[in-house]
């Protein structure tokens, strides 16, 4: 059998085609350059992920929505968005892996980033299960070894091995979720999934029993309650750029595939996952917000605030509606731009003190003000403050909860948006109000490398940016939302 090559196939994967093709770029790089001159495949993966970006922008917009590769990948507006979402985050953390000492002239290091954002990718469009689960796999692998990349400090080893362990457990369970599917209905296609189910061929018992063994999975990808416990311990003992890139583009992965999955596969069994989805919300946003209060440590304090979020970006999700949708889709560009800067502050200090506690942080003001500043934006924005665009973004989600008659939750949500200003302002109040102990801060400079420089200064514009012109931005949101209604 002869199959034809036409160009909308092409264009639905030539992210991943140039991905491939960079991966194999920094390989041979890696092996021609000396260890000392190592640290420059950072630019070099930082730059052809930009260009990647630029080249999917000019030649791979999609038209109307359609599937290729036999069903394998849908060619749409709401993976496209995705992955330039990706593509950008990896770019920012290569950045930051620059002058990490463990990972900066690492190639493999860069290899394993590239390979993980090829696998979410692919998340991002998958419209099969089997090519769905292979996009999991191929996003979560490298991502466990990152994790446990620093094999001489055992943090980072427990790192790993607990990501590993929890990673491989969830996998299956949802794998077996997806199995149960296919036996059911005799199909892995998920447009054709939900047709089944509209027309009532899998009885609505079923169909709730499936969502429960699939959340499994997509639940640890995204560390909502209860399948977070992995999330403090992981993100405390990665490296910090690793940890970064966890907590973003690889929750943004998940959405992405939930809200497909749920919103196309189980479309008429929504009242019961709605409902699901929403008290998973509540409970996710309380514990990630009253746990973060008492933290001591910044990288589990942002990793109990990012399991918070996940919780806000799930009320869009459970309200069912293409307004609900767009807001999660924006509400996820402004998460990953604000918690990668607050990660990239993160490794900046952790640096040069050598420390993560937040007790480190007193004087930062005096010591680097502009590494303050941008962690002044990144926390403001993280704890919904104007004009940043964790305000905006929150507005969007808690307006669609509204709207779909789901006022309790909104409530829910800006309740626990107060409790969340508490320990985002404490961790400034040290930055800001308290001086290093019976030292003089001019005398402890903390000194940023052109990397950083430039990635916290183009986080911190965009954070601003989609703050106050946030209506095309939104507008993007909303094309990408149209394509599951």
């Amino acid at each position: 059998m002869t199959v034809t090559y036409t160009s909308s196939m092409i264009m639905a994967i030539l992210p991943e085609i140039l991905l491939l093709a960079l991966g194999l770029l920094v390989l041979a790089v890696d092996l021609a350059l000396k260890e000392e001159k190592r640290r420059s495949l950072g630019w070099l993966t930082a730059g052809g992920l930009l260009a990647i970006m630029a080249a999917s922008l000019m030649f791979a917009r999609p038209g109307d929505p359609e599937m290729v590769f036999g069903g394998m990948v849908r060619y749409d507006w709401l993976g496209f968005f995705f992955k330039m979402l990706f593509l950008f985050a990896a770019a920012i953390t290569a950045l930051f892996m620059m002058d990490h000492k463990n990972l900066g002239h690492r190639g493999e290091a860069y290899l394993l980033l590239l390979a993980s954002t090829l696998g979410m990718s692919l998340m991002a469009s998958a419209a099969d299960l089997v090519m769905l689960y292979i996009a999991i796999e191929t996003t979560s692998i490298p991502l466990y070894i990152l994790a446990g990349f620093m094999t001489g400090d055992d943090h980072s080893t427990e790192s790993g091995f607990k990501y590993l362990l929890f990673g491989a457990l969830t996998s299956t369970v949802m794998l077996y979720g997806f199995s149960l599917l296919y036996g059911f209905t005799g199909t892995t296609g998920i447009y054709e999934l939900g047709a089944m189910f509209s027309a009532g061929q899998v009885s609505l018992g079923l169909a709730v029993g499936l969502i429960f063994l699939i959340i499994v999975g997509l639940g640890f990808k995204v560390s909502i309650v209860p399948f977070h416990f992995w999330a403090p311990d992981v993100y405390e003992g990665a490296p910090t750029p690793v940890a970064g890139f966890l907590s973003t583009a690889s929750k943004a992965a998940g959405f992405a595939v939930l809200m497909r999955l749920f919103l196309i596969a189980f479309p008429d069994v929504a009242a019961s996952w709605s409902l699901l989805l929403a008290v998973l919300s509540t409970l996710t946003m309380t514990l990630g917000n009253l746990v973060a209060m008492v933290q001591k440590n910044i990288k589990r304090l942002l990793a109990y605030s990012s399991i918070a979020h996940a919780g806000y970006a799930m009320i869009g999700l459970a309200a069912v509606s293409q307004l609900g949708v767009a807001s999660v889709v924006f509400y996820l560009a402004a998460y990953i731009l604000t918690n990668l800067a607050a990660f990239g502050v993160v490794v900046a200090v952790g640096r040069e003190t050598g420390s993560d506690e937040i007790t480190a942080y007193s004087g930062l003001s005096r010591r680097a003000p502009g590494l303050a500043l941008a962690m002044m934006v990144a926390f403001l924005s993280l704890a919904g403050m104007p004009p940043f665009g964790g305000f905006v973004a929150k507005v969007f989600v808690f307006t669609a909860a509204v709207k779909a008659d789901m006022v309790w939750l909104a409530i829910v949500g800006v309740l626990n948006s107060i409790i969340g200003v508490y320990y985002y302002l404490t961790v400034l109040k040290y930055v800001y109000l308290y001086r290093m102990e019976n030292e003089d801060e001019d005398q402890h400079p903390i000194p940023l490398s052109r990397p950083y420089t430039i990635a916290l200064v183009v986080l911190s514009i965009g954070i601003l940016l989609i703050g106050t012109i946030f209506a095309p931005w939104f507008g993007f949101s909303g094309a990408a939302a149209v394509n599951l209604f």
